[in-house]
C-alpha cells in the first residue's frame, strides 16, 4: 500500500507544517509514505483555515481520501478563495437555500470575520466532509462539528501528537531568561503562536496588567506573528507595559529555549473553530501548567492537569485571579504541570498516534 501524503512542511510557519512533519516520519515505520504523488491507494489531507491549504483542498475534493481537519472551521479559508458568488453558492450548499441572504450579509461584512462570531459558527465543512472516505479530527467538538455538516460522515477522533523535545538545560534555560530581562524568582507566563482576536491577547494583556498589583513577581512573555494588524495596534500600548516582553516569530529551536523558560502557558480560543492547540500540547508534554479555554475542545483533559477559564464576562477576573494564584503557589503550578505532562504522555505519544492513523489508512484503502 502507497499512502500518498499532502500538507505543508517546514520551512512553513504554521504548526500543521511542524505536526504533518513528525507524523510524516513516523507513519514511515509503518509502511510506503510518498510526498505529493500523482497517484496512490489512499492519500492523507492536511485541512486548515488558511491559503496554503489551497491546492491540498481542491485535490481532496477531486480525488477524496481521509482528511484531517486541523481546524473544524474552513470559513476563513474559503472567504479568501471565493469570489462573491461563488462564496455565496458554497454558503447555500451547506445551509441551505434560505440563507442566501445571510450569506450576501457575511460576505460584504467579511473585513471583520477574525472577530465576528457568525464566520466562526458556520464551518463551511459539507462538500469535503461528504466527499471523503473518513475525517479525522482531535476533538469532540470538531467531531460534532463534521457530523453536523454530513451526517452520513466517517468521524476518527485521534489525539493531537506529542513529540519528545530535545530540551535545554537549567543552566542555559537560566541565560536565556537573564537575556530577557528576567530577575531571578520571576514568575513567567507565556503566550504562543499566530496572534489572532481568537487568542484573547487583549483580554490576557488586561487582565495581566491588572494582577501586577498583588503578583509583583509576575512577567508576561508574547512570542509570535500578529495575523491581524488590526488586533497588533490594538495591544500596541499593552505590549509596551511593564513586565511585558515581546519576541515574534520563533524558529524551531528557539520556540523550546523559550517554552523551557516559561513557567505558565496560556493558550485560549474563543471563538473556538474545533481546533486542538498545538502548542498547549506542547508545553503540557514537557510539565509546564496550562491555562485553556473551558469548552468542548478542550474537554478529553482531565480537570486536575489543567487550568479551564471559560469564556465570556468573567473570563478577565477569571486570569488575573489565576495569575495572582499561581505566582503565590509555586507548588500549585508544579503539580498541575507534573499531572499534565502524565495525560499527553499517555494518549498523546507520537508512536500511538501514527498506529491509529495507519490503522484508519488501511482500513479506508
Amino acid at each position: 500500500m502507497t499512502v500518498g501524503f499532502y500538507s505543508p512542511l517546514p520551512p512553513a510557519r504554521t504548526g500543521v507544517a511542524d505536526y504533518a512533519a513528525a507524523l510524516l516520519t513516523e507513519l514511515r515505520r509503518h509502511g510506503r509514505v510518498e510526498l505529493r504523488p500523482r497517484r496512490c491507494d489512499i492519500a492523507l489531507y492536511h485541512l486548515g483555515n488558511n491559503a496554503l491549504h489551497a491546492e491540498i483542498y481542491r485535490r481532496a475534493l477531486e480525488h477524496p481520501g481521509v482528511a484531517v481537519l486541523h481546524d473544524a472551521v474552513l470559513h476563513h479559508f474559503l472567504l479568501g478563495r471565493l469570489d462573491e458568488p461563488g462564496y455565496i453558492e458554497e454558503f447555500v450548499y451547506n445551509y441551505g437555500e434560505w440563507n442566501r441572504g445571510l450569506a450576501r450579509e457575511l460576505w460584504r461584512g467579511r473585513a471583520a470575520s477574525g472577530a465576528d462570531g457568525r464566520y466562526f459558527e458556520y464551518g463551511l465543512l459539507k462538500r469535503v466532509a461528504e466527499r471523503s472516505r473518513a475525517v479525522v479530527v482531535h476533538n469532540p467538538a470538531a467531531a460534532r462539528a463534521v457530523k453536523e455538516h454530513a451526517p452520513q460522515a466517517r468521524v476518527e477522533e485521534i489525539p493531537h501528537l506529542f513529540v519528545e523535545p530535545q530540551l535545554p538545560g537549567e543552566a542555559e534555560i537560566l541565560r536565556y531568561r537573564q537575556r530577557l530581562g528576567l530577575e531571578p524568582g520571576a514568575f513567567l507566563f507565556g503566550v504562543f503562536g499566530y496572534l489572532r482576536e481568537s487568542k484573547r491577547l487583549v483580554t490576557v494583556l488586561e487582565a495581566f496588567r491588572e494582577a501586577l498589583g498583588e503578583a509583583p513577581r509576575a512577567a508576561l512573555l508574547v512570542a509570535g506573528q500578529f495575523v491581524s494588524t488590526d488586533l497588533e495596534r490594538a495591544v500596541e500600548p499593552l505590549l509596551a507595559g511593564p513586565r511585558v516582553f515581546r519576541l515574534p516569530y520563533l524558529p524551531d529551536r528557539e520556540f523550546w529555549r523559550a517554552a523551557a523558560a516559561v513557567d505558565v502557558c496560556v493558550s485560549l480560543r474563543y471563538p473556538a473553530t474545533g481546533e486542538t492547540s498545538g502548542i498547549a500540547v506542547r508545553l503540557m508534554g514537557i510539565g509546564k501548567p496550562v491555562l485553556v479555554t473551558d469548552s468542548a475542545e478542550s474537554s478529553r483533559l482531565p480537570e486536575d492537569a489543567c487550568i479551564r477559564i471559560a469564556p465570556g464576562l468573567t473570563e478577565r477576573e477569571s486570569l488575573r485571579q489565576h495569575i495572582v494564584l499561581l505566582t503565590s503557589m509555586n507548588e500549585v503550578a508544579g503539580a498541575i504541570g507534573m499531572r499534565g505532562a502524565g495525560h499527553i504522555r499517555a494518549h498523546h505519544r507520537v508512536e500511538e498516534v501514527a498506529k491509529s492513523y495507519w490503522e484508519l489508512l488501511c482500513d479506508c484503502t
